[in-house]
Formats: C-alpha cells, structure tokens, sequence
C-alpha cells in the first residue's frame, strides 16, 4: 500500500481534483485506536486496486483536517473511516469494522 499524508487543508483540492481522473481514497486513523489499527492492517494486507490512490490521515495531529474533510464531503466524522471520492464528491463510505478492501473495489467499479 502507497499511502500519501494527507497534512495539509489545501491538498483536499487536490483531491477533488485528482478525483476526477481517478478514484480517490482517504483512510481516516486514530494511531490510539485498536478498531483503526486493525482496519489500516487489513487495507494493508490486501491488494490495492490499480488506478487508485490512497491517502492517510492521522487523525489525532491533524484534526482540524478531519473536521474539514467531514464538511468538504458532506459526511458524518468517523474514526476510523474510509471515504473513496470520485469526480469531486464522496460516493462512498464506511466506518470501523465495515472497513474492507473487496467492498471498496466492488465500489469503485
């Protein structure tokens, strides 16, 4: 897995962007969370989808940015959460043990 920091406010633009050539994810992470442990574990032991990136938010530095994400994509704050963003919107979301790469990719076809 390829992870790309999400830490700076202005890179969700990017991301909006970048979203509508190719999907986009953001994993939200508590690193003090053992539910967000584990689904960061299981993104990572399975095989990313091609075309894709993905983004990681630790979300206890940089709450500021969660919070920004939440109203950017018009979604409900959730640690951990995985949103998959497409054509400059969040068409897709999940939250804690719901986490899993094969409904991701079953979402992004």
């Amino acid at each position: 897995m390829n992870w790309i920091e999400l830490n700076q406010e202005n890179q969700l633009e990017s991301i909006k962007e970048l979203s509508k050539q190719q999907p986009v994810v953001i994993f939200k992470h508590s690193t003090r969370c053992s539910i967000s442990m584990m689904a960061k574990n299981r993104l990572e032991r399975s095989n990313a989808p091609e075309g894709v990136v993905f983004y990681y938010l630790d979300l206890l530095n940089y709450r500021p940015i969660s919070n920004l994400i939440a109203e950017t994509f018009e979604v409900h704050h959730e640690s951990p959460q995985l949103l998959l963003i497409k054509n400059g919107a969040c068409i897709y979301e999940e939250s804690h043990n719901g986490i899993d790469m094969d409904e991701l990719q079953s979402q992004i076809k």
